[in-house]
């Protein structure tokens, strides 16, 4: 049975599970911002705003403040900076390693591609070869 720490860090994760959430977090990450200027930033994800500040709230991971008219959010600890740090060295990491599985396929497609237009360099000559064998009676 999960104890409070996983669970934690389940709700935890469920909040990061949306690109505007995650978005809104590197925004946020440069200091407090109003609703209207997130959905400035967020340009056409902006409508979204409100409803993805909400579930971050729920979810204890940003603060709000009303002044005045306006709401400001701020991420309620800085350490959610060095979660999305890591993941983007995770991502980074996992694009090095693609890109190297894309360089071995392509390496491996070059020297087929050279094995091929030698073998079809090579077909004609052994065409004739085996036409002159054809000819003199041999096989």
């Amino acid at each position: 049975m999960p104890g409070a720490l996983q669970r934690f860090k389940a709700d935890f994760f469920k909040a990061l599970a949306h690109p505007t959430r995650i978005r809104i977090l590197e925004l946020l990450i440069d200091g407090e911002k109003s609703v209207s200027e997130l959905q400035l930033l967020l340009g056409p994800d902006g409508a979204a705003v409100s409803q993805q500040l909400a579930i971050l709230r729920m979810k204890n991971v940003v603060d709000s403040r009303r002044a005045g008219t306006s709401i400001y959010y701020r991420l309620r600890d800085p350490q959610v900076k060095e979660v999305l740090d890591a993941a983007r060295r995770m991502f980074d990491a996992s694009v090095g390693e693609l890109r190297s599985v894309m360089d071995e396929v392509r390496a491996e497609d070059r020297r087929n591609a050279r094995a091929a237009a030698g073998a079809l360099r090579r077909a004609p000559r052994a065409a004739v070869t085996r036409a002159k064998a054809l000819r003199s009676g041999g096989e």
